[in-house]
């Protein structure tokens, strides 16, 4: 199959995303197919006119991508690197070569990339690309909707408000330790730990920086977990236990920072729970395809909380999904074609 992988983009994921492409674009490479890894802002510069024989071409699209830092990317000086002032999502070529490929991988994360607008566009020009459509993705993203779903199908939640553009909390009303996050963030960036009052008008400052929306929510003393979904079908639940601190950028990207358990040591009852709640969640944020819930199991008392959805999940060499599928026999070579092939179906 002639793949365009897209990757890369313009949100605070944008350097976790690289890494997700490049190991996608080398194991389907690996499988035989003929594969061009785009960055889908930078996309692709070329004095002569781009055709399918591109796809034949001998170029190793991977080789200038690094591991991810411990640190999120700067992004202020990435318009200077298009010739067109970056005006649009869509980098040179990019769309062209899409249109060309039998499908897009999208191995993009967070916004302009997970939210629903590249998908949207690819449905209008019938392009063909992988994970669910633009509405889930939109309804996903956006944790304060996502959460309204979660409540709506009967699926634990923590209790939290959203304050929008600026708005301030009462100190005194808040609970301690609490979480404040960007309401469509993710890679756990723009989200903070707040364990007194004094801190947490510094913590929604923070927060705000990275959109006009957040959310303050109950923070769940207990375990970890995440659990992958495939076609509807809940994958083996993985636990997540940071060696320090919570599941941050820095411990979700830097190998050793976390250890993670699969299958996750819990009982049959409370595995099956947590990957009920996870095919609900697929199905009442109306996905398809594929996609990675989280979760969070109380100390107190093993009550199970659904944290988000992951309409993109990461494959890098430290994510979650990968070794999930790998505890039944999955390969990340096999992965990636099932998601393809679930994605096409």
């Amino acid at each position: 199959m002639k793949i365009v992988v897209l990757a890369g983009g313009t949100s605070t994921e944008r350097d976790v995303s690289l890494s997700s492409g490049s190991k996608i674009y080398r194991a389907l490479k690996n499988r035989g197919h003929q594969v061009i890894l785009l960055d889908v802002y930078l996309g692709y510069e070329s004095e002569a006119p781009v055709t399918a024989e591109l796809f034949d071409s001998e170029l190793d699209w991977a080789k200038d991508i690094q591991a991810v830092s411990a640190e999120h990317p700067d992004l202020s000086h990435l318009k200077e690197l298009r010739k067109d002032g970056g005006k649009s999502m869509f980098g040179p070529n990019v769309l062209a070569l899409c249109d060309m490929a039998d499908v897009v991988f999208l191995g993009l994360h967070g916004a302009n990339g997970e939210d629903g607008r590249i998908q949207a566009a690819f449905d209008l020009m019938g392009i063909p690309y992988t994970g669910t459509g633009y509405l889930s993705s939109a309804l996903a993203m956006d944790k304060h909707i996502s959460k309204q779903f979660f409540r709506s199908a009967g699926i634990p939640t923590p209790a939290g408000i959203t304050l929008k553009c600026g708005e301030k909390a009462d100190p005194s009303s808040v609970p301690y330790p609490c979480m404040v996050k960007t309401v469509c963030g993710g890679s756990s960036v723009g989200a903070y730990r707040v364990d007194r009052p004094e801190d947490l008008q510094k913590a929604l400052d923070d927060a705000y920086s990275f959109g006009d929306s957040v959310i303050v929510e109950q923070f769940i003393t207990g375990r970890e977990f995440s659990v992958g979904v495939i076609d509807g079908k809940a994958l083996p639940v993985i636990e997540i236990a940071p060696l320090e601190g919570f599941y941050d950028y820095k411990n979700k990207y830097q190998p050793g920072s976390t250890i993670e358990t699969c299958p996750a040591e819990l009982s049959p009852e409370l595995t099956a729970q947590m990957q009920r709640y996870a095919e609900m969640a697929f199905e009442t944020l109306h996905m398809r395809s594929y996609a990675r819930m989280d979760f969070m199991m109380s100390a107190e008392d093993r009550s199970i909380y659904c944290l988000e959805a992951n309409t993109l999940p990461g494959m890098t060499p430290t994510s979650l999904l990968p070794q999930e599928a790998a505890v039944i026999g999955m390969s990340f070579e096999d992965l990636c074609e099932k998601l393809i092939e679930v994605s096409l179906k």
